[in-house]
């Protein structure tokens, strides 16, 4: 079930990559590596702390296959629908891939043996860093920083929802299915009523 939850969250996440990358309008190449490095960066880079010796996408090579031919396909699909890319439009997919990676990379850090904080940290991880590097790539101050908006909040904050309904001895499927709907969820309300965070200055 994590697996199957972790290629949605790959999907969404290479979507939102896909977008960001045909609003700045990127070539071909440049549009399938900032879609891979979205849907996978997060990803990596939590395994690479949890010390796993395989990257998802490395036993998953089908995926990087289908991220490949939807980035080449999909920009002629927008054109022929004269379909007009905007900011919001990232948002979406941004927020389902939030909460699936966010229960999988928390539930992976269970999983493994590491602390509730460990795997809170697993998840922020896991959600953020995709879209740090695809916003770096895009010359862009990354959003997860700047925007001011709750969403490594969420993935922090799901990932104990997640521990707590654990501890409480329901199945580990159910735990990861409803803390997901509930990130998921939550991440909707704040996009829709432009929920923020405070903004600090020295």
């Amino acid at each position: 079930m994590l697996a199957v939850l972790e290629v949605l969250g790959v999907l969404a996440f290479a979507a939102s990559g896909i977008i960001e990358a045909a609003r700045k309008r990127l070539d071909v190449f440049g549009l399938v590596l900032i879609a891979i490095i979205t849907a996978f960066g997060g990803g990596t880079v939590r395994d690479l702390m949890l010390g796993n010796k395989q990257f998802f996408w490395m036993t998953h090579q089908e995926l990087v296959l289908a991220i490949i031919v939807i980035g080449v396909v999909t920009p002629f699909f927008f054109r022929a629908r004269h379909i007009e890319i905007t900011q919001r439009a990232i948002e979406w997919p941004d927020a389902i891939g939030l909460g699936l990676f966010a229960a999988t990379g928390a539930q992976l850090a269970l999983d493994n043996g590491q602390s509730p904080l460990i795997a809170a940290m697993m998840a922020v991880v896991t959600c953020v860093f995709g879209g740090i590097i695809r916003d770096v790539l895009v010359n862009e101050i990354p959003r997860a920083v700047n925007d001011h908006q709750p969403y490594a909040l969420f993935a922090f904050g799901g990932s104990f929802l997640l521990w707590g309904l654990e501890v409480l001895n329901m199945d580990k499927s159910v735990a990861v299915i409803i803390t997901t709907a509930v990130i998921i969820a939550a991440r909707f309300l704040a996009i829709t009523f432009k929920w923020r965070l405070p903004s600090w200055r020295l």
